[in-house]
């Protein structure tokens, strides 16, 4: 049905006459809507239907974060939160006597709460308490007791049982950083032999090389080293013509498509709305890891829209059993590129199209 709908919709506005109509219309009603805020909002009370599914996820992923102030999970995002807050805080240069008078209480009872529980021991889940541990300890090895909170919380840490393995993981010196030599030039020509492919070889994709790119992927930035995203991995051939038959954007090619990935973003790991787009942000600069890392194991990628449109992101949610909090942000076709096939040039912008230095407002 929805493809019905489109493909009257893309016949109908390939006649001049009403492709005319319809852009004129549009620019009537936006001149009016985007002049002020007033007639944005009366245009989202009539366009309801466009933005409530944002509006849902954000209100449900607050609701979950709070819900799970007090359940028990393999990683904490509100103790990674935290924790990461008091690293930035150790490292300020320069270092204030006392920090963190406001949130370091409910940072360590984060920390007991994870402590006192034990999650399934797993490398991600021990690897999260002992950064949180190590981060803590520096903590209060630096501050004094002059804030009342500050020395209640000393005493409620080293109550706690210490934990530790081998690891040492508190921040340390810009200048131990191991440095990379991948030069410059190199960089780019990895930049600019990824191309997007859409005709792959029937040929499956080992799992082992998806998990290597994931690797690189999660070390690229996030804001408070939340992590909000993950990486739905699809390679059974009826899930994959499943999931690839949803979005508009693989027609035509999704079903020789021999791994499909969903990017997931989880509005539950934040309190705020004011952080409702960080979820984009974060798992785009993972993606983008991700598929250059794909580049050099061999395999090609390329990049499939999700629109937020609200028949799709329905058939979807109900496809992979998404809670109302958890958002697609993009798909990933991934594969062996077939030599034989077209790839498209896709010329870009000059640098000066996409740059400006020192241009304030």
């Amino acid at each position: 049905m929805i493809g019905k709908l489109k493909s009257i919709a893309k016949t109908a506005l390939a006649n001049p006459a009403i492709r005319k109509t319809y852009n004129a219309a549009n620019r009537g009603v936006l001149e009016v809507a985007a002049s002020t805020r007033v007639g944005a909002t009366a245009y989202s009370l009539l366009g309801f239907a466009t933005h409530n599914r944002e509006q849902w996820a954000v209100l449900s992923g607050r609701r979950a974060y709070y819900r799970n102030l007090t359940t028990h999970r393999a990683n904490h995002v509100e103790l990674r939160r935290n924790v990461h807050r008091l690293e930035k805080g150790i490292l300020m240069q320069p270092r204030r006597a006392v920090f963190a008078r406001d949130y370091i209480e409910e940072t360590v009872e984060f920390y007991a709460h994870a402590l006192e529980r034990p999650h399934t021991v797993s490398n991600i889940d021990a690897g999260e308490m002992q950064w949180a541990y190590d981060v803590l300890s520096e903590y209060f090895s630096i501050v004094t007791d002059d804030d009342p909170g500050v020395a209640r919380s000393r005493v409620r840490f080293e109550s706690l049982p210490a934990y530790s393995s081998s690891a040492d993981v508190r921040p340390y010196p810009q200048g131990t950083l191991a440095r990379t030599d991948i030069t410059f030039d190199q960089m780019l020509q990895l930049a600019e032999s990824r191309r997007s492919i859409r005709w792959f070889q029937d040929k499956p994709v080992p799992r082992e090389l998806v998990d290597q790119a994931l690797l690189v992927a999660r070390q690229s930035p996030s804001a408070c080293n939340r992590l909000p995203y993950e990486f739905l991995v699809f390679d059974e051939p009826e899930q994959v013509k499943v999931v690839s038959g949803i979005p508009f954007g693989a027609a035509g090619y999704g079903h020789q498509i021999p791994t499909i990935v969903v990017v997931k973003g989880d509005l539950s790991n934040y309190f705020s709305p004011r952080d409702r787009h960080v979820p984009y942000i974060d798992s785009s600069l993972a993606t983008m890891g991700f598929i250059y890392a794909l580049e050099t194991l061999g395999l090609s990628s390329s990049i499939i829209n999700w629109p937020d449109f609200e028949p799709l992101e329905a058939k979807m949610a109900k496809t992979l059993g998404l809670a109302p909090h958890e958002r697609v942000i993009m798909l990933i076709a991934v594969g062996y590129a077939d030599p034989d096939a077209l790839v498209a040039y896709s010329k870009k912008k000059e640098i000066d199209n996409i740059r400006t230095y020192n241009s304030l407002g």
